[in-house]
């Protein structure tokens, strides 16, 4: 892997840890920000690590819990990183596995290296020029060396799976109307859908694994949610579209707020999939 995405995996392995060490206490606190959403110990602890590492590439960082950064100071940087210390908080807070770190490497708006750990699970994917991968991490990593754990794991080449019958992805906490609406339709269209759900990245992580074959998000997101995602999903050859302009999502845009967007397996045409 190059020297960025090593780097990446790094900081994603060892806020994992920081993640853990609050996730396995006997309580944490959690405090609501200014759109209602979660905010725990583990999100602002898992920050601190990432930009630690981050820092030393002097590429500029966009994290959710980092300072807000105006479009005016954004707009001139032609590469970053975007990043989620803990996607899927709601799914922390209720004392599910199912939240990621996510790290992602933008460079001219488009997501060039990705890299999501799950830690509870231990499973690590990344994708950059040279493929998507997955590793699951042995028991007890978290008290490994980091780069003892980078050297000895194994990666999976991704797709790594096949589903004959069409499968969709969809949100553990925001299963949407619209969502139901495009599943119905593809009923219709496919005959059998399987309904699969998971929590945070996880869901575009089963679209490159060949696990699933779509996940709708048929509601709103940020740009930290999907950057990671989307570069592992194109790195497997799969891929991932703004509804509204049927073409890859864009990344640093004045707007962080994502509109809809289609994660498709590779192999599939999108074209095809516009029910709604």
């Amino acid at each position: 892997m190059n020297q960025q995405t090593h780097l990446a995996i790094e900081a994603a392995i060892e806020a994992g840890k920081e993640i853990l060490n609050v996730f396995n206490s006997d309580d944490f606190g959690v405090r609501l920000k200014s759109d209602d959403s979660p905010l725990t110990e583990a999100d602002l602890k898992s920050h601190q690590v990432i930009d630690s590492y981050l820092k030393v590439t002097n590429i500029p960082v966009l994290s959710e819990e980092g300072d807000a950064i105006e479009y005016n100071q954004r707009s001139g940087w032609t590469q970053l990183w975007i990043v989620d210390p803990l996607d899927g908080t709601k799914e922390f807070v209720k004392r599910s596995g199912e939240f990621t770190v996510n790290i992602a490497l933008v460079e001219k708006q488009k997501p060039i290296m990705g890299v999501v750990f799950a830690p509870y699970l231990g499973w690590l994917y990344w994708g950059d020029a040279a493929g998507a991968y997955k590793a699951e991490l042995v028991n007890n990593w978290q008290t490994k060396d980091v780069d003892e754990l980078i050297a000895n794991m194994t990666g999976v080449l991704l797709p790594c799976q096949e589903t004959e019958v069409c499968t969709v992805v969809a949100s553990v906490s925001h299963f949407s109307k619209e969502t139901e609406t495009f599943v119905k339709a593809l009923e219709e269209k496919e005959g059998t859908v399987n309904l699969v759900s998971r929590g945070s990245s996880l869901k575009m992580c089963l679209v490159a694994e060949g696990a699933a074959h779509l996940y709708p998000r048929l509601g709103p997101t940020m740009e930290w949610d999907t950057a990671a995602g989307q570069a592992v999903v194109e790195a497997s050859g799969g891929q991932l579209f703004d509804w509204h302009t049927k073409a890859p999502m864009k990344y640093n845009r004045k707007d962080l707020l994502n509109g809809w967007f289609l994660t498709l397996a590779r192999g599939l045409n999108a074209a095809d999939y516009w029910l709604l």
